[in-house]
């Protein structure tokens, strides 16, 4: 079973009710397939109902879902022959961004992203996808590889920010985002960026700068989490829901305003409920927009990436 979220409490009961229902019949050799059908239906119902009118804090809730795909498993599921880079020439490998060589349905691209972890122990490994100022750095340098050998870029995006640590700061945190996100904004080859999960911050647009900027339905995009924000706004993040309202983190209202061009569909109750089914969406997505872009030469590639993000200024001044 998956883990419910708060404000799936009817669900999560209903459909523990379904459970004890199932145990209580194969033990007495009963018939229930009947009230078990029925019941399912209106768990069914229940969870589309939910899902049709998120708030969006909800949004976020489900973003951040534990259980949601992390890099791995889109790499799994849609990379081939992937082949691991690592380091930034500097000081060390950021395991929080990952990336390397692989194909993509055909097609040679350089794919890299933010890893999570999915338990304890890979959490810590991967600092929880925050990354540090060495992450940033083998960004930059797996995007330059990508561009001396022409490979289109993908990049899957899904951190809560760059990592705010005392030691991060001291190697040119600041910096090393500002170089990620120009390198992103220079690269002449398709650069295609999917926000899969949280979207947060300076450490999100260092990836995200692409060409097309591709975000699931339940995905979430801000200059900062709402927590932050409720806490500078009204000192105290319990406000949190008030600032996710506030900001348009949705990717519904990211669409209206321009600054995502693709809202990528996940299975009923998130991502999280039908791994493969949205690994297989996005990865539709992803070949479409690198087919758009492919006929475009380096100082077109550049051009449209440099209207595209200008566009957002001018939409919103």
């Amino acid at each position: 079973m998956p883990t419910f979220l708060d404000f799936e409490k009817p669900i999560a009961e209903l459909q523990a009710r379904i459970d004890e229902l199932r145990d209580t019949g194969a033990e007495g050799g009963m018939d229930i397939a009947a009230e078990v059908a029925k019941l399912q239906a209106k768990s069914d119902k229940m969870l589309r109902e939910t899902f049709a009118k998120l708030t969006p804090w909800q949004k976020t809730q489900v973003a951040r879902h534990p259980e949601r795909p992390h890099f791995k498993d889109y790499v799994a599921g849609l990379f081939d022959e992937f082949i691991p880079l690592a380091g930034d020439r500097a000081f060390g490998d950021d395991q929080a961004i990952l990336g390397g060589f692989a194909t993509f349905r055909g097609r040679r691209v350089l794919v890299m992203g933010h890893e999570k972890g999915d338990d304890t122990a890979t959490r810590l490994k991967h600092n929880f996808g925050m990354g540090k100022p060495e992450g940033y750095r083998k960004a930059v340098r797996l995007i330059a590889l990508a561009d001396r050998f022409g490979l289109p870029i993908v990049t899957l995006v899904d951190t809560s920010g760059a990592f705010p640590g005392l030691q991060a700061e001291e190697r040119g945190q600041a910096e090393a985002i500002a170089r990620s996100t120009e390198a992103c904004l220079a690269a002449g080859v398709p650069l295609v960026s999917a926000v899969v999960g949280e979207g947060g911050s300076g450490g999100a647009i260092a990836l995200a700068s692409g060409n097309r900027v591709l975000m699931f339905e339940h995905a979430v995009y801000s200059v900062i989490s709402p927590e932050g924000c409720a806490s500078i706004l009204w000192r105290t993040a319990d406000k949190a829901a008030d600032a996710a309202e506030a900001m348009k983190v949705t990717a519904q209202d990211l669409k209206a305003l321009g600054v995502i061009d693709t809202i990528v569909p996940e299975p009923l109750g998130g991502a999280h409920r039908g791994a493969a089914a949205a690994i297989g969406s996005l990865g539709d997505a992803i070949e479409k927009a690198l087919g758009e872009l492919a006929p475009l030469d380096a100082e077109a590639l550049r051009r449209e990436r440099r209207e595209k993000f200008l566009a957002m200024g001018r939409a919103l001044s």
